[in-house]
Parts: C-alpha cells; structure tokens; sequence
C-alpha cells in the first residue's frame, strides 16, 4: 500500500454516466508472479458511494468525463449572471468555440481528429455535473483532486486513446454496435495478449459502458506510469482549471518479464 492508502497494482476505469445505471466501473490488477494484468472486475451500474470508494482504493483513476468547463466560458457566464451585459462585439466561429472547447479539447482534436463533446454545449456537461459533487466529496476525503493529471484520478477519452493505438474508434457505442464491439475487444485481446480478462469479454462484447471502463482502466495504468501527454507549461493555468485529457504515449506497455506464448 502506498502511503495514501491506495494500492500501487490497482487501477480502476470509470464510464461515467449522469445515470448510475448506465455508469461502467472496472478495476485492473497486476500480479508480478506470472507478469500479467488482470481484469478482476467490470461491472454497469456504479453509484456515487462506489466511485469514491474505487478511487481511493485504486492507485490511480481514469474517468471518462470532462473536470472542468472552459475559462472563457465560466468567466463570461460569471460576468452576465452579476449583471454585466454580454460582448457587444462579432460573435464568429473562433469566438463560439473557444467558449465551447476547452484547451486539452483542442489539442485531442489537433492530435487525433476527433473532436470531444462540448461540456459547455452539449448533453456531456450532465455526467459533468455529477463528478464535480463527486470530486468535491474525494477532497473532502483527502484525496488529491487536482485536474491536471498529477491528481488521484485523472481525466481520460476512450475513444481518442483507442484511435492513437491504432484500433476501431468509432460506431462500437449503443445497441447497434454490438458487432463492432466484440470486434473491439477481440482485437484488444490480440494486441495486448498479457492482458487477462477472466471472462469480462462477453459484458464488455455487451456493453459499451464496460468496455470503456476497462479501456479507462488501462489509461490509468498508463498514466500511473507517466506515459501519457502532459501539458506545455503554457498550457498549465488552463489544465488545472478547465481540466486536462491524458492521451496515452504509446500501445499499454505489458508486465515486466512478460513473454507471449
């Protein structure tokens, strides 16, 4: 254990989801006796007592939400809601999207072409919500909220992450992508074979909610190690504020020692 209470081979992957019922949670260890990464739970259906409770058990988090809202965002809407007037000025594309994107958001697109949901313009700012009140509840607990990456859990995007490792990214969500899905974990399993899924591979074949809880669990991991993207020391101010996504580096490293079959 480490000395903030946290296991040092324990990671923990959430979907989060402004429903609980719809919010995927799986928790990965390591087991340095055969070199190999296990997936030891993945369950739908987590609630806010099961979060906090997996992030303080785990030694790092990887959240699939946004932490934060753009500066120019809040700083805007802070202005109009103390009664300032809003800009008389041209409202252009620039303008709008620097009120809807954060700055890691421009950089995910910059990095990946993907563009991630506006937590300031679109249906994502409802998890939002509802991990900021559970953040606020794991400062409380002592852990370390920071929103940067450096903190206990840390921002992550499934689907950017699973496009820099050179797999399907995209149509394996909802019921229509069930073909795609099993697809996904199939070529999953192939690239990453020291992974052991204990037969999780049928719930996350079933559910997209489970299957990015496990791809978030293995961000963790990555970001634990340090392999992820940091930001540039101009970037910093805004990280800490709006948020930040940890692009992984490279494909997840395996086990030291590890040697396939």
């Amino acid at each position: 254990m480490r000395q903030d209470g946290s296991a040092g081979g324990v990671w923990c992957g959430i979907d989060l989801a402004a429903d609980p019922r719809r919010t995927g949670l799986a928790f990965l260890t390591e087991d340095p006796s055969d070199h190999r990464v296990r997936v030891e739970s993945v369950t739908v259906g987590a609630d806010d007592e099961a979060i906090i409770a997996a992030v303080l058990r785990a030694a790092r988090a990887g959240v699939d939400v946004p932490f934060g809202w753009p500066q120019p965002f809040v700083e805007l809407v802070g202005a109009h809601a103390r009664g300032g007037e809003w800009p008389a000025r041209p409202t252009g594309d620039g303008w709008r999207r620097r009120l809807a994107m954060r700055t890691t958001d421009l950089l995910v697109h910059e990095r990946t072409g993907l563009v991630p949901l506006s937590v300031s313009a679109d249906r994502i700012a409802h998890p939002a919500f509802r991990w900021a009140a559970i953040a606020a509840r794991l400062g409380q607990s002592g852990a370390d909220t920071a929103r940067d990456g450096t903190g206990r859990a840390c921002e992550v995007y499934p689907a950017a992450a699973l496009k820099r490792w050179g797999l399907p990214h995209r149509g394996y969500k909802r019921t229509d992508g069930g073909e795609r899905r099993r697809a996904l974990v199939q070529q999953l399993a192939a690239t990453l074979p020291w992974l052991d899924w204990q037969g999780s591979e049928a719930l996350c074949a079933d559910s997209d909610d489970a299957l990015d809880a496990v791809v978030a669990a293995l961000l963790a991991r990555e970001i634990d190690r340090g392999r992820f993207v940091r930001p540039e020391p101009e970037q910093d101010e805004a990280a800490r504020a709006e948020g930040w996504i940890c692009l992984p580096t490279d494909l997840p490293t395996p086990p030291a020692h590890f040697a396939s079959a």
